[in-house]
């Protein structure tokens, strides 16, 4: 059955990982979805992979937002699914931190996400779904991960301080934070591949349940959080993370 038949979806980020399988499962429950990404290769050839609308967009642009939300609403109309997922990875210890790296990382993660939600709020049906990409890392106090952590941490504040705000319009706002998910984002990050099968070994040494998520696996609870069944669900985090953060 098409839970979400005929839906409008956005998904930031949605030329890989967690937001190209969200967008899957989207399509899959009846949704008409647009997928954002900042490089146009990779949008354009994620968006015709999946028979998707793709729009490029760089999260840590405010310009870029406003123009986003602009074609969105003249192609498309109203929102019901909002899913800000674009995000990056990057931190170091905090005695070690550069300007540079901080103001990246906050820019996207943070500042990106909240505008992205701001902005999208005037086309948000009444009744639509809005669901942050936070992260496990939001409750945990790893060494080395006090820019990333934070970003999600805020998130994670403002989720609920939104849910709040536009519950007159019975607009949802929720969070999932994942732990650790297997996408390519940790190959972009250098390691080689001993290095990274090391990392990986290492991460599920850390998982109660000896294993890391799948990016479907986050894609069926946005689904989930978008559907009827979770019409009385706002302002909640959801840990995915197969007990790491216990």
């Amino acid at each position: 059955m098409e839970t979400l038949k005929n839906k409008v979806a956005v998904v930031t980020g949605g030329n890989s990982g967690i937001g190209y399988a969200t967008a899957i499962e989207l399509k899959a429950q009846g949704a008409k979805v647009i997928i954002t990404g900042r490089r146009r290769t990779a949008i354009e050839a994620a968006a015709e992979e999946l028979g998707v609308t793709g729009l490029v967009a760089d999260q840590a642009s405010l310009t870029d937002i406003e123009q986003l939300v602009a074609t969105v609403k003249e192609k498309f109309g109203k929102v019901d699914i909002l899913f800000i997922n674009a995000g990056v990875l990057g931190g170091a210890g905090i005695e070690e931190a550069t300007e540079e790296t901080f103001d990246q990382v906050i820019g996207v993660n943070f500042k990106g996400a909240y505008f992205t939600l701001s902005r999208f709020i005037p086309i948000l049906k009444d009744g639509a779904s809005v669901v942050f990409l936070s992260s496990n890392t939001a409750s945990m106090s790893a060494a080395n991960s006090s820019i990333y952590s934070s970003t999600k941490a805020a998130l994670n504040s403002v989720m609920k301080i939104a849910a709040v705000e536009l519950a007159p319009r019975r607009i949802r706002v929720n969070a999932i934070s994942p732990g650790p998910i297997e996408t390519e984002i940790l190959k972009k990050q250098g390691f080689t591949e001993a290095e990274l099968s090391g990392l990986k070994d290492w991460i599920i040494g850390r998982v109660p349940l000896q294993q890391m998520g799948k990016a479907a696996d986050v894609g069926k609870m946005v689904v989930h959080l978008s559907a009827e069944g979770a019409s009385f669900i706002t302002g909640a985090e959801f840990l995915m993370d197969g007990g790491m953060s216990l």
